[in-house]
């Protein structure tokens, strides 16, 4: 394991701790600032995803924005690849996906232009740590090349680290919301 890799090991490790005790101390909707920034971008096509584990979940607002216009959700392709997206409706049927992340049953590909990312940990200049299997680096890499793509990262305040281990790779956030705001990289 390089050094590298060993830093953001550390940097994960921490962050689902942070992320864990803001998750178990959360009370009520944690959209409040998501729903006011999607609510500026009233029908465009837009992915959300269903939250797992201790992740914060963007449901209410990803519900706000179905009203509006065409919302999918993050359907994993195989090891290696971008994401493509489902289109996802509130009440529609649902399955196990991979890594047991809920998806649409019947899938209808969409291609987003607002991407609603999880993350790990994030940084104010716009970082991001995630799992570690490149999925929306690639993802997003892949629609920023055929259009414009703005990602939102969204996660709980106890997430930030001033100090995350990035790659060229790394795709940056173009904003970050949480429970207590609304962060823009500078």
């Amino acid at each position: 394991m390089s050094a590298l890799e060993e830093a953001k090991a550390a940097a994960r490790n921490a962050a689902f701790a942070r992320r864990k005790a803001a998750h178990d101390a959360a009370r009520g909707d944690a959209c409040g600032y998501l729903s006011e920034v999607l609510a500026g971008y009233r029908g465009v096509p837009l992915a959300g995803y269903m939250a797992m584990r201790t992740e914060i979940d963007p449901l209410p607002a990803m519900e706000e924005a179905a009203a509006h216009g065409v919302v999918g959700v993050p359907v994993i392709q195989g090891k290696g690849l971008p994401l493509r997206f489902s289109r996802w409706e509130p009440g529609c049927a649902l399955r196990d996906g991979p890594f047991g992340a809920k998806v649409p049953q019947a899938d209808e590909w969409i291609e987003p232009e607002i991407l609603i990312v999880p993350l790990v940990a994030f940084s104010r200049a716009g970082g991001r740590l995630g799992y570690g299997g490149g999925f929306y680096d690639r993802t997003l890499e892949r629609l920023r090349a055929h259009h414009a793509t703005f990602a939102i990262g969204f996660a709980y305040s106890a997430q930030e680290d001033a100090e995350l281990p990035l790659e060229p790779t790394d795709q940056p956030l173009d904003l970050i919301v949480t429970e207590r705001g609304i962060i823009t990289p500078g």
